[in-house]
């Protein structure tokens, strides 16, 4: 037994660059993420009457913040054109084949499901671990933006694009990706 239970044991800090983004939808397509955030919670309250004043107690939902992310194009615009494509399929499909396709599981079976996908954010260490996952479950992208190609420009900026998801939930998780952290 230590002599101060209460302390910290790991004095390492949580780096910011330490983070992955997977896609179950995709899982062979790689999101090199320049930037992800954990989307804000809120609880709402509900308003007790009382004599003098008002009391706020804790309500019954939770509201859960858009997950944006932003990520290196691949030369092959793979991790670009899946968002695009998805996106298409779910919104504006110009033929019925595209929403069979978007709706279609691996077996052949129509599956509605299919328009969804989960996906995991890894919070790495500093030597590259995982430290906790951000599970995200029905996951499906709201915004996608532009790539603009400029000829003029004298230095090579690799494309960055931004995708926005809404989601149902997201848990946080400890590495083994089963129990909460």
């Amino acid at each position: 037994m230590t002599a101060f239970p209460e302390q910290i044991g790991n004095r390492n800090f949580l780096s910011p660059i330490g983070f992955k983004f997977t896609l179950s939808k995709n899982p062979k397509i790689v999101f090199f993420c320049n930037t992800a955030r954990i989307p804000e919670i809120n609880l709402g309250t509900a308003i007790q009457p009382a004599y003098l004043k008002d009391i706020d107690v804790p309500g019954d939902k939770l509201t859960y913040g858009d997950f944006s992310l932003s990520f290196l194009v691949d030369e092959n615009m793979q991790n670009y054109m899946a968002v695009h494509n998805w996106m298409t399929g779910l919104g504006f499909p110009e033929t019925a084949q595209e929403f069979k396709n978007l709706t279609t599981d691996d077996d052949g079976a129509r599956n509605l499901n299919q328009q969804f996908s989960d996906g995991s954010l890894h919070i790495l260490n500093s030597n590259f671990r995982d430290v906790a996952i951000v599970k995200f479950k029905d996951l499906f992208p709201i915004s996608l933006t532009s790539l603009d190609f400029e000829a003029s420009d004298t230095d090579i900026n690799y494309f960055t694009a931004e995708v926005t998801f809404k989601y149902t939930v997201y848990n946080v998780l400890a590495a083994d990706n089963r129990t909460p952290l």
